[in-house]
């Protein structure tokens, strides 16, 4: 486990030991964090588009000049 995993685990223990009003209020205030809701929404398109197919650079730069031409 890396040293980035271990803190997180850590944190997510102790929110998960909160009693739920507790949860609430630090969600709230984490969503309240413009830049926390910006970097959230960016994990959330990132691991959706995890799962999309993808194509190397070449393929698709020659695939934007035939479409351009």
């Amino acid at each position: 486990m890396t040293t980035a995993e271990a803190t997180s685990e850590v944190f997510w223990t102790a929110f998960r030991a909160l009693p739920k009003k507790q949860r609430e209020a630090v969600v709230a205030r984490m969503l309240r964090d413009k830049e926390f809701m910006e970097d959230l929404i960016d994990t959330v398109i990132l691991e959706q588009r995890r799962k999309e197919p993808s194509r190397n650079l070449d393929e698709y730069l020659a695939d934007r000049k035939r479409k351009d031409n």
